[in-house]
């Protein structure tokens, strides 16, 4: 690769596999709506280290649009990584509208861009929330995924089989991805690791939703990123788990912010969510195998690395954490 687009690049994500690309000397062309999905300063923070980078530049465009792609530079472009999605369970059942645009209308016009431009490569970030309930885990590629529990996984599963079309049609080699429950340093507000970080460091109470039973497989967002970035080469069209491959139950996480924070938990319990998996577990034989890929951050050490950020930027963040 010489040239890259990443999409959402103001992302979780986005900005981190962004970051990882730029310290292999690529050029990076970073696309994001900068959307109100939450506080926009975590964007604006991301953002900012990207652009103090000499080799990335930045345009804020709206995807799903396509006279806003056809409006940029037709400079050469090695891939893309289609990483600008409107994530998170429990609101698509609530604007589900938003979550259609940008998940599989966002992505047909990425397809349609990348055919036009001649761009052969696309990397596709999806959720292992398409899993559902009823496959037994740890989850595997091969298991049925027809059965979304919301929005949410129903537009990303779009996407995959849309990508499907256009590599079988067209000719675009697709890498699908499919993340499982990504934590970190800057992450998404609306997501537990970082909301309890928060929460527990100002000694504000936490919901938990459920008893806390339920099981999660934390994956660190540096090694998100190193399996993003290796899923960019040849591979024709496949579908990858990217999971830490070591699940824990909330309450384990709990605690492992506990001692990193030095602080302890306020805990109060609500209703589960019916759009709520119960568990998710990553096999992961096929990154290794077609990738070679595996996760290196353990829980521990991730969540160390969660307490410090925060910690770090606290006078500005715990305004931007709900």
């Amino acid at each position: 690769m010489g040239r890259v687009v990443v999409t959402g690049c103001a992302g979780f994500i986005g900005a981190r596999v962004s970051e990882l690309l730029l310290d292999e000397e690529q050029e990076v062309v970073g696309l994001d709506l900068l959307d109100d999905a939450y506080d926009p300063r975590l964007k604006q923070w991301r953002l900012a280290r990207l652009e103090a980078r000499s080799n990335f530049r930045f345009h804020r465009v709206d995807v799903s649009r396509a006279d806003a792609l056809d409006a940029l530079p037709g400079d050469r472009c090695d891939a893309i990584f289609d990483l600008a999605a409107r994530a998170g369970v429990r609101p698509s059942v609530e604007r589900p509208q938003v979550y259609l645009d940008a998940n599989v209308t966002g992505t047909v016009q990425l397809l349609q861009w990348a055919r036009a431009r001649a761009i052969p490569k696309l990397v596709l970030a999806s959720t292992s929330s398409l899993y559902g309930n009823d496959n037994t885990v740890p989850y595997d590629e091969s298991q049925r995924t027809d059965r979304p529990l919301s929005p949410y996984a129903a537009t990303k599963k779009a996407a995959e089989v849309l990508a499907f079309s256009w590599h079988h049609l067209h000719g675009i080699d697709v890498s699908v991805l499919r993340y499982f429950t990504v934590y970190g340093p800057a992450g998404r507000p609306d997501m537990a690791p970082l909301r309890f970080t928060k929460r527990i460091a100002e000694d504000e109470e936490i919901t938990v939703y459920g008893d806390g039973a339920q099981r999660r497989d934390f994956t660190f967002v540096d090694d998100v990123a190193r399996a993003t970035v290796l899923a960019a080469r040849p591979l024709g069209y496949e579908i990858i788990n990217v999971g830490g491959d070591r699940p824990v139950v909330l309450t384990q996480l709990i605690g492992s912010l506990e001692r990193a924070l030095g602080r302890t938990a306020r805990i109060r319990h609500d209703t589960r969510h019916p759009a709520d998996m119960l568990d998710t577990w990553a096999a992961i034989d096929k990154a290794e195998r077609v990738l070679g890929w595996r996760p290196q951050i353990a829980l521990e050490e991730g969540v160390e690395r969660l307490a410090s950020w925060y910690r770090a930027e606290r006078d500005w963040a715990r305004h931007a954490i709900p």
